[in-house]
């Protein structure tokens, strides 16, 4: 549970190297950051929520 801040990580690292490969600005690619980010903290609260109700 310690670590699921680490959840947004690796689908970050994916869409820079997408980024990267199709020459396209990290600036220009920075919405799908937003997006990465939210839905990785989205999910990362709610199974943290879902390990708390289980306990």
């Amino acid at each position: 549970m310690a670590r699921l801040f680490l959840l947004p990580l690796l689908p970050a690292l994916v869409w820079t190297l997408f980024l990267i490969y199709n020459q396209v600005p990290l600036k220009q690619g920075a919405r799908g950051y937003y997006w990465i980010i939210g839905l990785g903290w989205g999910l990362a609260a709610f199974l943290t929520l879902m390990i708390r109700v289980t306990r």
